[in-house]
């Protein structure tokens, strides 16, 4: 396959290419300096230079789908940044043949208080396309995202998959000569990652290059021509989706055998108590939309008991974020009834509640303090987050400079070790490596010997399988199923008829 690769044009060339960060406070980060007068920590650097990435030299060849994987905070949005214009290296020399659309998180550019349709027309116009010719794009966006009469509600109310489908279809379909979806799909569910790899198929073989950040190895080996591994910011290899996938899988220590048992669905179910932690009866949520009322959520009766690990599935736009949100009293029903026996600690979405203008050190206090614990409490365990986010060497960069994925660890670390009565993960780890998701499994195992229930919305079915000892599946704003996490699984893969293992594509360099 490089062989054939190295024959086909050069549209993207980096030599010896790096970029640099100054670890201390910039100027405009004067919250950072105003928190940082209540919170002086020892050790704290000043000032030092921090190198992402560099060394890198690499190139991209028209007409392939190139994926880049390694674990969070290796370099990957960095690099994806500095081929799309918004970094400028400072080291080295990139060459980039052709226009970049960059598709940068889940709805990065999105303005939150407008409705999704009229950000499709605000990411044009940014693109310089007219609005004429957004009209004629508008209806296929509208209906490749499949955001039915969610497109006119404003994107805060979208789920973290939400803009990632509103995000990915304004992208594919302005027509860019290179596609860059940095950890964009992470949150979409599995029918529309499908119908988004054929897309990409499709932009690979008319655009110049496709570029694709995630850490689904299967997605990877799948879909793309060729790997770049990233490690702490140098390229470790190049090559061959599934041997560069074995390699990058090796790299990681094997976990040593634990001493207590591990989450059995069985053993977990005879610990369930009779006491209720949350309870919901006949509750809806409603928005305006266009001078009538659409519901969100309607008609939803459960109940958790203390001890379970309940996951809730279903597709995008489905109501798993806004059942959470009632479930945090974010939003409050607009039917029914929901009670809550026990403090709740939220992770909606990786680095939600963050402030992107302090540093990771800073939101540890920052959102420590919003849970209403005393700063002795978190200093007590400030170490303990730091080491588990395994992010010492960013933990005093502000959050701004954080890929995805590294806020996904810094939010998890400090929700987990700061043990809730009721613990809720909507979409958080989806973006984490499989080194950090490991480590989070058996966090949340642990958790369950101390907090009253979890409850995890994600879109992998092998997860919800394996940690959950329940699952809820919904759609369009209801509950369809609720048991047992296998039956549930099966039923969604049935209505969606979801593919268990898609055939990796043949280039189009390869049949001639």
């Amino acid at each position: 396959m490089i062989q054939q690769a190295e024959k086909q044009k050069v549209v993207i060339r980096g030599k010896d290419l790096g970029v640099s960060f100054k670890t201390g406070y910039r100027s405009d980060d004067y919250k950072s300096h105003i928190f940082n007068l209540f919170n002086k920590r020892e050790g704290q650097p000043s000032n030092e230079t921090f190198w992402p990435v560099r060394n890198l030299d690499f190139e991209g060849y028209e007409g392939e789908i190139l994926g880049i994987i390694g674990s969070n905070g290796s370099g990957k949005t960095t690099l994806c940044k500095m081929i799309s214009g918004i970094l400028s290296p400072d080291e080295g020399s990139l060459y980039v043949e052709g226009k970049v659309s960059a598709l940068f998180s889940m709805g990065m550019g999105f303005d939150k208080e407008m409705t999704g349709r009229e950000n499709v027309y605000l990411n044009g116009m940014m693109l310089g396309i007219s609005k004429h010719k957004m009209d004629t794009y508008i209806e296929d966006i509208h209906a490749f995202s499949e955001l039915g009469k969610f497109i006119d509600v404003p994107v805060k109310a979208y789920s973290s998959g939400m803009k990632a489908r509103l995000g990915f279809s304004v992208a594919a379909y302005m027509e860019p000569e290179i596609l860059i979806v940095d950890e964009a799909l992470n949150t979409g569910d599995q029918a529309f990652g499908e119908k988004a790899a054929e897309k990409m198929q499709d932009l690979a073989e008319k655009a110049k290059i496709v570029i694709l950040v995630t850490h689904s190895m299967n997605f990877a080996s799948q879909n793309c021509d060729r790997l770049i591994w990233l490690n702490q910011g140098v390229i470790e290899d190049v090559g061959d989706p599934e041997e560069i996938v074995e390699k990058y899988k090796a790299s990681f220590p094997e976990q040593p055998p634990k001493k207590r048992r591990r989450l059995n669905i069985e053993k977990t179910e005879a610990d369930i108590k009779d006491r209720t932690v949350v309870k919901a009866e006949d509750v809806g949520v409603s928005y305006r939309l266009n001078k009538e009322t659409f519901w969100a959520l309607q008609h939803n009766t459960f109940e958790v008991k203390e001890g379970e690990v309940v996951g809730i599935i279903g597709h995008n736009g489905a109501g798993k974020s806004t059942l959470c949100k009632l479930m945090t009293n974010i939003l409050t029903p607009d039917q029914g009834s929901i009670e809550l026996n026990g403090d709740t600690t939220a992770l909606l979405s990786y680095g939600a509640g963050f402030n992107s203008q302090l540093t990771g050190a800073d939101n540890i206090y920052l959102n420590g303090m919003l849970l209403g614990l005393s700063k002795k409490r978190i200093d007590e365990k400030y170490e303990e987050i730091v080491d588990f986010a395994e992010l010492r060497k960013a933990i005093h960069k502000p959050i701004k400079q954080y890929s995805s994925g590294m806020k996904a660890r810094l939010g998890f670390s400090v929700a987990a070790i700061l043990k809730p009565d009721i613990f809720i993960l909507d979409e958080a780890l989806s973006t984490g490596d499989i080194g950090f998701k490991q480590k989070a499994s058996e966090r949340i195992q642990d958790m369950m010997e101390l907090a009253k229930a979890v409850i995890i919305v994600s879109h992998s079915m092998s997860f919800v399988e394996q940690i959950c000892t329940r699952a809820i599946w919904m759609d369009h704003g209801e509950i369809l199923f609720d048991g047992d996490p296998k039956e549930a699984v099966n039923k969604y893969r049935e209505k969606y008829q979801l593919k268990k293992k898609k055939s990796k594509r043949i280039k189009a360099a390869g049949k001639s």
